[in-house]
């Protein structure tokens, strides 16, 4: 089972450009931006989110959810309890640093552990 992520953020552009930074470093990952709200504002959308982990999870993957403040961790939260636990991490962290380390992580074949744990890390980038 491959890993993909969903990066939360408040900003639409914000997701838009992490996903874009973290792809040219791990091309055979696969990610979804799911940010702002649905009318293009600033904030988190519970159904932006919940609808990429059902995307990726209904493709086979297991997800990996990194967010960008507060209130992206509090929506993450719910939609964590409407899925299977098994499949969708979150991972707190720092985002661009943590997307990217994670991504090149999940790149060369890292399991569900190590990509949690290079979300989570700020060493990679000094």
């Amino acid at each position: 089972m491959s890993i993909a992520f969903v990066i939360v953020s408040h900003s639409a552009k914000l997701a838009e450009g992490v996903v874009e930074l973290a792809q040219q470093m791990a091309k055979d990952v696969e990610f979804r931006a799911a940010g702002g709200t649905e009318d293009g504002g600033i904030g988190t959308s519970f159904d932006l989110i919940y609808a990429a982990v059902e995307e990726l999870t209904g493709a086979g993957h297991q997800v990996v959810l990194l967010t960008d403040l507060g209130s992206a961790d509090m929506t993450v939260e719910s939609v964590l309890e409407m899925v299977d636990p098994e499949q969708v991490h979150w991972c707190p962290g720092p985002l661009v640093e943590g997307a990217v380390s994670a991504a090149v992580t999940a790149q060369v074949g890292g399991d569900i552990e190590a990509v949690r744990e290079a979300a989570k890390a700020k060493e990679m980038f000094g």
